[in-house]
């Protein structure tokens, strides 16, 4: 694609990077072909290729972003299935989170919209908070059939459908606390690694039997474990809504206080049971590249982030019994693992190996429609995208569902009946562990 940005345009990192990643675009469309709402929708507009175009145009005559601009980005999922399709390796991924900044800093939104994803960037990293909102969710939930109707979807919802599309995620109860940050899990027997969990924000509160389960298979394995006090959110919910100063403080945070451990104990790899978190985190070297101060330790902890999948690929598992072997799991391949991250195989061949009958999902490479807070921002697409991915799933007749994404995993379960799993659930269970529950 030919640019036309002036040399004191280029002058801006940000702006060579985008000038480097639309050149390498060469308007084939392969695209289209998976981008999730371009299949719904249909609209170039609402595929990769229409929104590049409209960033090239935002960006190269440095206009304000008009509200078509807004409707389009706004609509894009980061499910990053462009990258996978691009034959010509266009980093998307780095193009959209730059539109998004520049939205969140140049575009008047209306207040109420303004409102709720401040509301969002407040509470959802903040554990506590985040708590108090489910609580107070619960309470509400009730009284949602007294919101005003939305009578026809709209290109843009209104407050009520995303108040009530919020409420739905609510769960009905929330668990006990898990593990604090602080805490050190030693290895059974003789120990051969150690490394830092990720705690997580909204999956600590809703579902502390992940991590629980991670810290259970490890330690079996020879692996201390450690949750690191200082750690904050990884910065994706915030990222991805366009608050850069918010996310980027939180991953300087996250550097210093990992690498202050790492330098206690020593670390083999920070592990990620979330991997929406982990795909920000392995990209923390890149968004920190022109920091003086964080710029080299941006890049170590990015080459210290693991998958929990990839970094268990690496231990020799030891099953216990095969009381298990006859179940069918239907594995959902989360976009942040299998996009975000290329981690296709792993996940899988751990589940088949530990004697579990795994089946792919049809139309695997599509979101369900999770994606964040997408799924309260934009539910009309999101809801389409789950029963979609519900209906394929459903195709494989699964015993259960296992994803390694709590969003992928409250989004799902919302619309069906079979248990949702983690991945690292249904391995904890294979070794020794609990069976694992449901989530919804």
């Amino acid at each position: 694609m030919k640019t036309e940005f002036s040399l004191t345009q280029l002058a801006d990192p940000d702006i060579a990077e985008a000038d480097k990643i639309l050149r390498a675009c060469v308007h084939c469309g392969f695209c289209t072909a998976t981008c999730p709402t371009y299949v719904l929708l249909g609209d170039e507009l609402d595929s990769p290729r229409g929104r590049i175009y409209l960033i090239k145009e935002m960006l190269e005559k440095d206009r304000p972003p008009t509200p078509e601009v807004v409707k389009h980005i706004d609509r894009c999922l980061s499910c990053l299935a462009c990258m996978t399709t691009c034959p010509s390796g266009v980093n998307y991924m780095h193009l959209v989170d730059q539109a998004r900044v520049r939205i969140e800093k140049q575009y008047a939104r209306p207040l109420a919209e303004r409102a709720l994803r401040a509301v969002l960037a407040l509470v959802l990293p903040r554990p506590g908070l985040f708590r108090i909102g489910m609580v107070l969710a619960r309470l509400v939930r009730p009284f949602a059939a007294l919101l005003p109707a939305t009578r026809t979807t709209s290109a843009t919802p209104s407050l009520w459908r995303r108040i009530r599309a919020m409420l739905a995620l609510a769960p009905a109860s929330l668990p006990p606390k898990g593990a604090q940050g602080g805490s050190v899990f030693p290895a059974q027997g003789n120990k051969t690694g150690r490394v830092a969990l990720l705690q997580g924000c909204a999956q600590q509160v809703l579902a502390p039997r992940i991590n629980q389960a991670a810290i259970n298979l490890l330690t079996r394995h020879g692996v201390e474990v450690v949750l690191v006090k200082d750690e904050q959110c990884c910065g994706a919910l915030t990222h991805h809504l366009g608050h850069d100063g918010d996310a980027l403080a939180r991953a300087r945070a996250n550097i210093s206080a990992w690498l202050a451990e790492a330098g206690r104990g020593g670390l083999d790899a920070i592990l990620v049971t979330t991997s929406g978190c982990g795909t920000v985190i392995k990209d923390y070297g890149f968004l920190l590249r022109e920091d003086p101060d964080f710029a080299g330790p941006a890049a170590t902890v990015s080459g210290l982030a693991k998958d929990i999948t990839e970094y268990v690929s690496g231990i020799e598992l030891r099953p216990v019994g095969a009381q298990h072997s006859d179940l069918v799991i239907a594995y959902h391949s989360a976009c942040s693992l299998q996009h975000g991250q290329k981690i296709t195989q792993a996940p899988k061949e751990l589940l088949s190996k530990t004697g579990f009958v795994v089946k792919d999902v049809p139309e695997s490479h599509l979101c369900c429609g999770s994606a964040g807070t997408y799924n309260i921002l934009q539910p009309d697409i999101a809801d389409r995208l789950r029963d979609r991915k519900v209906a394929n799933i459903a195709m494989v007749k699964p015993d259960m569902i296992a994803a390694g994404n709590i969003g992928c995993m409250m989004q799902i379960a919302g619309g069906t009946s079979v248990p949702v799993v983690h991945t690292i659930e249904l391995l904890d269970w294979a070794t020794g562990g609990p069976r694992p529950g449901s989530v919804g």
